[in-house]
């Protein structure tokens, strides 16, 4: 009884020394999503210690106006017609705790060639030579 009893005092006290989150925030890895993806949406708590720590769906629940979500990340169907999506984030402890943002669709396609290493270091050569010649 008395070790349940020190477990009880210590998990309530450690409960009530734990960090909270007091706002979320978005940190994209990029200015637009690809249809016919999965794009991973970084979410970003802030604690009122000041830390900061990545957020998943255990903690914040994603909705979206186009796309469906598997964990953090949103799937955009390639048949989408629409120029943004809007992603809304709410903290599951907190629901007064949300962020919103839009964030575009790309609109190029992916059927261009990348480009080979030679041309590439033929590139950073003309480019180098034109540098120096500047310079002169």
């Amino acid at each position: 009884m008395r070790k349940l009893l020190l477990f009880l005092t210590i998990a309530v006290s450690f409960n009530a020394s734990a960090q909270k989150i007091e706002g979320i925030y978005f940190n994209l890895y990029t200015d637009s999503l690809k249809k016919g993806f999965y794009n991973y949406i970084n979410i970003d708590g802030k604690y009122t210690d000041g830390n900061w720590q990545p957020l998943d769906t255990t903690q914040v629940q994603l909705t979206t106006t186009a796309g469906t979500f598997k964990g953090n990340a949103v799937f955009i169907d390639s048949s989408y017609t629409g120029e943004t999506i809007t992603v809304k984030a709410v903290l599951k402890r907190d629901p007064a705790i949300w962020k919103e943002t839009v964030i575009y669709i790309r609109k190029r396609g992916f059927d261009e060639p990348l480009k080979t290493s030679d041309e590439i270091m033929n590139e950073m050569r003309t480019k180098s030579k034109r540098g120096k010649q500047r310079l002169s």
